[in-house]
């Protein structure tokens, strides 16, 4: 195979006939690029013949799961994508349009050991990726993606007979099955059904019907253009669309999912946005219940309360802060035997005997609603108001350049961790540590906190602050963290700010 050129331009003979792979679209733990700016389909070719050629190098049988998201170019590149794992010899199993929990799902069904799902997950439109695993459930690290990357951008991919195709019926129905099993509501349930027009469209609404909940639709209808907003259930433009339909039709709450179906949001029956690391809390709190002793994994952007909350204290629970992304959490669920992880994205990693380890917002929902039956007293905002209170801001994300973030972000956590080191106050509080395991975040002696880290899918910094005592505090914290960012010339606006 010859190496891949990232100098090959749209609308060229060339562009064509050669593979065009960007570097820099191999990320920590999935692949994605602007689509065709960034990789064409003979680069997506390459990409399989890389990925199969992966495979025999480490051993592993040479059968696949392969999935695509509901966007109009995702078939063309997943037919791409097959092609280069067919040249590699690999027998592909196509388990047509899908979640990207239904594709992890079908390397259990269909008892394969590696899956690829074609989506660029809430990116907007004219992003793709690939979203790639051997070991369920686990999917592709920084160690498999940096190996990946150097077997495609080296040309190393080799053609071996033995590939093969076939398309398999029947895994969506298998998926829901899995999911739902015999479970029906015992109390009624009204929510509104968020999707955003994305692929979980053809998901969500049949589910919650199938448990005997009353759906609320919303944007239920499959549409690649995504015309109302991409859907993102971290993004403020989405919550507060579901509050608005919550409060309109009297629902009592509203479950939203964003493009490749493995997150969720939620909105309680108040219209009060509750950020995905509380709505964890609440989920803890109630299966800690069921599991005393249980182990939670939850990321660096997560609410304190994992390790604070008198509730889960009194449980037994073990809490665990880990590094953000899909899959170091999923990989860190697994290693200590938690019962379940949970990210401030929206993504939460049940494992057994919930789940299966994987993130699957699908998951997430009928646990929820399971949650709504065991405590037939409580409506959803009474659940969040008994969390102890905290001020937390939405997740934020500066610009910095994919080329540039990760030496921006080493800086930062050198200058965060001089100012602990000096003994400086911070948002008028000492500093009690600064967390590095994934960027730097700043703990203060109350417990309060601010994180800086580098975005691993976008050409971002990536801001969250919350406080233990006020929304001034709060808003305090933000300031010095983004006063420390300023001092690097290559940080540009924020998506979103308090």
């Amino acid at each position: 195979m010859t190496k891949p050129l990232s100098e090959v331009t749209p609308n060229t003979w060339s562009f064509l006939r050669d593979a065009m792979i960007r570097p820099t679209g191999f990320r920590e733990y999935d692949a994605r690029w602007k689509y065709p700016e960034e990789i064409n389909l003979p680069g997506m070719t390459a990409l399989g013949l890389g990925l199969g050629t992966q495979m025999h190098r480490r051993g592993i049988a040479p059968v696949i799961a392969v999935g695509n998201d509901y966007r109009d170019y995702s078939l063309a590149i997943k037919n791409a994508l097959i092609l280069g794992l067919m040249q590699a010899g690999v027998q592909v199993k196509d388990i047509g349009p899908a979640l990207s929990p239904m594709a992890y799902f079908a390397q259990f069904h269909l008892d394969v050991p590696a899956v690829a799902m074609v989506t660029a997950s809430h990116n907007p439109n004219g992003w793709t990726g690939v979203k790639m695993g051997f070991d369920r459930p686990l999917t592709h690290g920084p160690d498999e993606m940096a190996e990946l990357r150097d077997i495609v951008l080296n040309g190393e991919g080799v053609a071996r007979p033995g590939g093969s195709y076939e398309f398999v019926e029947g895994v969506k129905e298998a998926y829901i099955d899995d999911l739902v099993g015999d479970f029906r509501m015992s109390r009624p349930l009204k929510v509104v059904c968020a999707t955003g027009n994305g692929t979980a469209s053809a998901f969500a609404p049949e589910i919650f019907a199938r448990m005997g909940v009353e759906v609320v639709p919303s944007h239920n209808e499959l549409d690649y253009t995504f015309p109302h907003y991409n859907p993102n259930p971290e993004a403020m433009e989405m919550l507060h669309d579901m509050a608005d339909m919550v409060k309109a039709s009297g629902a009592d709450l509203a479950l939203g999912f964003d493009g490749d179906g493995d997150r969720c949001g939620v909105v309680d029956d108040e219209g009060e946005e509750i950020f995905a690391d509380k709505v964890g809390v609440i989920m803890a709190r109630d299966l800690s219940k069921l599991y005393p002793g249980a182990t939670f994994v939850a990321d660096v952007k997560s609410t304190g309360l994992f390790a604070a909350d008198p509730e889960l204290k009194k449980n037994g629970v073990v809490a665990d802060y880990w590094k953000t992304g899909h899959s170091h959490m999923k990989r860190r669920v697994k290693e200590i035997g938690a019962l379940a992880g949970f990210e401030k994205s929206g993504h939460y990693f049940l494992a057994e005997p919930i789940g299966r380890g994987y993130d699957c917002g699908m998951r997430v929902a009928v646990e929820i609603c399971k949650l709504m039956d065991r405590n037939p007293g409580s409506r959803m905002s009474d659940l969040r108001k008994a969390l102890p209170r905290t001020w937390s801001t939405p997740t934020m994300s500066p610009y910095a350049a994919d080329t540039e973030k990760y030496a921006i972000l080493e800086r930062l956590v050198e200058k965060l961790a001089a100012r602990h080191a000096a003994g400086d106050s911070f948002a008028g509080k000492a500093i009690k540590e600064v967390v590095t395991v994934n960027g730097a975040r700043v703990i203060l002696d109350n417990g309060s906190w601010g994180l800086v880290r580098a975005s691993s899918n976008t050409p971002n910094l990536v801001v969250v602050c919350e406080s233990s005592e006020s929304e001034a505090e709060m808003r305090a914290i933000f300031a010095e963290i983004d006063a420390v960012i300023r001092t690097e010339p290559g940080v540009g606006d924020y998506d979103q700010t308090i």
